[in-house]
């Protein structure tokens, strides 16, 4: 199961990428995450580990397994039965920035929990993207 939603943002990319990429600040700006927990110090980096708590989802741990700074970061969760990787994406195009946000869930249970969860997936990424941009838009 994959899900994405991007949207365009009146600010620079490096702006976006600097609020997107800010994991422990998340809280500050959407209602999807209620709690972040850095396992490790400083910028977020292959490797980073991070605790997050969302309304009506499990605790999860997220890795990042992908950055190319300034530009993308992946992160993976994992729970038995399936493997949860979140994408973040800032482009700067002629229109403005574009910042997508993906879900994509895979293993025996990744189907089954991707249905299950399918709107509200759905809700919670286009309300981070929504809110990205009115934060970087505003600063």
């Amino acid at each position: 199961m994959r899900f994405d939603h991007s949207i365009t943002v009146q600010a620079p990319a490096e702006r976006v990428w600097e609020v997107f990429s800010d994991v422990a600040r998340w809280p500050e700006w959407t209602p999807t995450v209620e709690q972040v927990e850095r396992l490790d110090e400083g910028r977020i980096h292959v490797g980073a580990r991070t605790r997050i708590r969302q309304p009506k989802l499990p605790v999860a741990i997220w890795e990042v397994t992908e950055l190319k700074e300034g530009e993308y970061f992946e992160w993976v969760s994992r729970a038995p039965g399936i493997k949860t990787t979140g994408g973040h994406r800032v482009v700067s195009t002629p229109e403005g920035t574009v910042a997508t946000a993906t879900i994509i869930q895979e293993g025996p249970l990744g189907w089954l929990f991707g249905r299950l969860y399918a709107g509200l997936t759905k809700r919670y990424i286009a309300t981070e993207t929504e809110n990205l941009k009115k934060v970087s838009e505003r600063e």
